[in-house]
């Protein structure tokens, strides 16, 4: 499964569209870790997914039980090999671990945080019947500085 994941997964594609602790280049030691760290969490307060198309690991999909607070609201992540892009994977996929995930943990709400570029996330999400919340708004210190 290594292997598969490492492949589909050395993308600067997909790398650009997600958070800096997604390695790239993606390689077989990132992906033996990833697995095995998802193995290792399974059930406590995660849940993580491969996307797999005709028997081989092409993406993945997760949802992580937030802390405090935000105790009652799961994070979704998700990424997809580019040759599958477009295709309605990453949708049903979504559904189903959102069902899991409701199923399995005493949250009220799963969101998910995609670049503000990243269209085809959004539409994932939407066709998923995620509905737009809003954009997160930053300030930084430069502007800060100078007002």
């Amino acid at each position: 499964m290594a292997e598969n994941v490492s492949i589909a997964a050395n993308n600067p594609k997909i790398a650009g569209n997600l958070r800096n602790v997604f390695p790239s280049p993606y390689m077989i030691d990132d992906a033996k870790w990833y697995v095995n760290d998802c193995i290792s969490r399974e059930g406590k307060k995660q849940i993580t997914r491969a996307m797999v198309v005709d028997g081989k690991a092409v993406g993945s999909i997760g949802i992580s039980i937030k802390d405090d607070v935000y105790e009652k609201s799961g994070e979704l992540g998700y990424w997809l090999a580019e040759d599958y892009w477009r295709q309605g994977i990453t949708s049903r996929a979504v559904i189903q671990i959102c069902r899991e995930a409701f199923a399995k943990f005493d949250i009220v709400r799963i969101f998910a945080e995609p670049f503000d570029c990243n269209l085809g996330s959004r539409g994932v999400l939407e066709t998923a019947g995620f509905t737009y919340e809003g954009t997160n708004i930053c300030c930084s210190p430069k502007k800060v500085l100078r007002l």
